[in-house]
């Protein structure tokens, strides 16, 4: 058992030394947690082991799987459903391009420059045409961008293009069965009756030391994860739904989605973010460099090609636009979710699996980058962040709104 306690030792410390990169060169702690893992896991099987990290252990994929479904939930309880209402033609549009330009494009790699068979091809192309509703939120939350309207846009869009990918996944790969049909059913009658049964339930029961509300939402998260799993899709999918039909009962409170947070990033995300680095094979990598960076590069390039124009037609200009466009270029938590299904279903082998989550964890890291350190739109910033980079641990004016790391 005290192996258990060391290594959980061990990855919050380099969650902890992640936290400290991110303040130090003043990026997202998310992308450090990346980085760190994918070091990390090659670094201590020289000394340790293969399996030193231990990213294969059940209890640390149950906290990394729940870290993705909670992240994933919050992001849809910043969703201000008018914003929604109002944006909705923009959050289609700029989601359906962002969808199917990488998806075309790199399947069409995949299949004629790299040789790969037709499955392969197409699961290459699901993978590849994600954008990271995980990544975004965690970023645009350390800004304060969570509460604009340009950021709620953003992220919008973001869960039209894994909509995208989740069922372009279930279409290909997963037949629609009489499970599908069930979890549809389920879901619908569920979510129905789940905006007024939360109000009640909360104003007669909540805001009491058991924490009943956080119980209740993981409950629902798990329930309808777990249902969905079983279904052939994929938990996370349900989670930002409940997460846009609670966000006017959930997001408006403050004082809960706080406590979600501390929850979410201080013990959660990083187990991961981390995890998701350290799945990615090095030698893999080092041996076949140049189909990593040709998947890298043309999801980059799909995606701005077909996002620039697209985010353009919606009054977008400047800093803006870039910016809009280079966060919907990300990828990762439905990127390495479709990867793990095509290895874990025989669709790509263990050297295919690497290129992929290697390319959607660079598509995570490299677009980010980029948009924070040259393309940030700091007019947009509230007023309490302009002064501090992203990553810094000064004390927010507003508590209720404290972005964390």
């Amino acid at each position: 058992m005290e192996s258990t306690w060391f290594l959980a030792a061990l990855w919050l410390g380099l969650a902890l030394l992640a936290s400290l990169l991110a303040i130090w060169f003043r990026i997202s702690t998310a992308l450090t947690e990346i980085v760190v893992g994918t070091v990390a896991a090659p670094g201590l099987s020289v000394g340790f082991g293969l399996e030193a990290l231990g990213s294969d252990a059940p209890w640390i994929g149950f906290l990394a799987g729940t870290g993705a479904i909670v992240l994933t939930f919050l992001a849809g309880a910043e969703l201000d459903p008018a914003t929604f209402r109002a944006k909705w033609k923009e959050a289609f549009w700029v989601g359906l391009v962002g969808f199917l330009a990488p998806f075309l494009c790199c399947t069409a790699l995949a299949y004629y420059g790299l040789g790969w068979s037709a499955p392969s091809s197409w699961l290459a192309g699901v993978a590849l045409s994600t954008t990271s509703v995980a990544v975004v939120y965690a970023v645009l939350l350390e800004l304060g961008l969570n509460q604009t309207s340009f950021g709620k846009s953003i992220l919008a869009a973001c869960f039209v293009n894994d909509l995208g990918t989740v069922l372009a996944l279930g279409l290909i790969f997963s037949p629609f069965t009489w499970k599908s049909l069930t979890f549809i059913g389920a879901a619908v009658a569920v979510l129905t009756a789940l905006p007024g049964l939360t109000r009640r339930l909360f104003l007669r029961y909540g805001a009491r030391p058991s924490e009943l509300e956080a119980k209740y939402l993981l409950m629902l998260l798990f329930g309808l994860g777990g249902l969905a799993v079983w279904s052939g899709s994929e938990a996370v999918l349900p989670a930002y739904v409940i997460g846009m039909v609670l966000a006017g009962t959930v997001g408006n409170d403050h004082a809960l989605v706080r406590r979600l947070r501390t929850l979410t990033f201080g013990l959660l995300t990083p187990f991961y973010f981390l995890r998701a680095g350290s799945l990615v094979s090095i030698p893999a990598l080092v041996a076949a460099p140049l189909v990593f960076l040709a998947l890298l590069l043309v999801k980059m390039a799909s995606k701005l090609a077909g996002l620039f124009p697209a985010v353009a037609a919606f009054r977008y200009a400047g800093k803006e636009r870039v910016y809009y466009t280079l966060m919907m270029s990300t990828g990762l938590t439905f990127g390495t979710i479709s990867a793990l299904f095509g290895l874990s279903h025989g669709i790509i082998d263990g050297a295919q699996y690497s290129f992929l989550v290697a390319a959607v964890i660079g598509s995570a890291v490299v677009p980010t980058m980029i948009a924070n350190v040259w393309f940030l739109p700091r007019h947009l910033l509230p007023a309490r962040r302009t002064s501090k980079p992203p990553g810094s641990t000064a004390a927010p004016a507003a508590a209720d709104a404290a972005p964390l790391e």
